[in-house]
């Protein structure tokens, strides 16, 4: 079992909901990175999603973007997010890591090379944003063959065979866009994405979370009562980026742990 379906086996035992930060490795800076995702697991995180900087990347929004762009402008790329990932592991063996990027990168490195890095660095799940399903079932079957959990997305724009596809392919859990469009773009319809997801877990064996536009704990719980995570990238991002550097962590700390909050507190609390 791997480690992100222990947790999801152990939150829903619980009757608790997965709460998945993202964050963009190597920023604010390089030397960030270990803190915040201290700060973040401290606060509650369940499973970290970290960000792989990227030249051209397609789906993220000007906040995300600009993450990015500070990262590169440092000299950070996918080798120095698996060392970043290989240190975190020497003090935290529990806490799944989901590596979320482009293609491009991982191409550069190569697929095996890359899987057998991410392997021994300590990833637990792999989402690459340009990788279709339909064409993804070697590199899915590879994941699964080295222990990492291949993550998809689904989007308001999926239809029945997609969610099929990906409900075959994927393990560890599903990311559902509840947005059209890219990061932290346009308003949330709460209600439109509980109905969507609850469609989807119908075909989808696996847990679905939910990311792109949830930027507070109202609306992280609303989404949680259908769907078994909630992921919150560009308002973290924001969060990181306003105020010095050196309080990064403390920031990111605060904000998780207000979102874990409001995840926990009882119906009408």
């Amino acid at each position: 079992m791997s480690r992100i379906t222990s947790v999801f086996d152990t939150l829903r035992g619980a009757g608790r909901k997965a709460l998945i930060p993202y964050v963009t490795a190597g920023f604010p800076r390089r030397e960030d990175t270990l803190p915040v995702l201290r700060a973040m697991v401290a606060a509650g995180a369940d499973v970290i999603e970290l960000g792989v900087p990227f030249s051209d990347p397609m789906a993220d929004g000007p906040v995300i973007q600009r993450a990015g762009d500070r990262a590169l402008a440092q000299g950070v790329g996918l080798g120095d997010v698996l060392a970043f990932v290989a240190d975190y592991r020497r003090e935290d063996a529990t806490t799944p890591i989901v590596l979320m990027g482009y293609a491009n990168p991982i191409e550069r490195m190569g697929l095996e090379t890359f899987i057998v890095r991410a392997k021994d660095a300590g990833v637990d799940g792999v989402l690459v944003v340009d990788y279709p399903p339909e064409e993804s079932s070697s590199y899915a079957r590879q994941l699964r063959a080295a222990g990492l959990d291949p993550i998809f997305l689904l989007a308001p724009t999926s239809g029945p065979e997609r969610i099929a596809q990906v409900g075959a392919l994927a393990s560890g859990y599903v990311y559902y866009v509840s947005l059209k469009g890219v990061t932290g773009a346009g308003h949330l319809d709460v209600s439109e994405a509980v109905a969507r997801v609850a469609d989807i877990k119908t075909t989808v064996p696996i847990p679905v979370g939910v990311g792109f536009g949830i930027r507070d704990g109202r609306t992280a719980t609303a989404i949680a009562a259908s769907a078994d995570a909630v992921v919150i990238g560009t308002r973290l991002i924001e969060v990181l980026e306003a105020g010095d550097p050196a309080d990064a962590a403390a920031r990111a700390g605060r904000f998780v742990a207000e979102i874990r909050q409001a995840l926990d507190a009882p119906p009408g609390g």
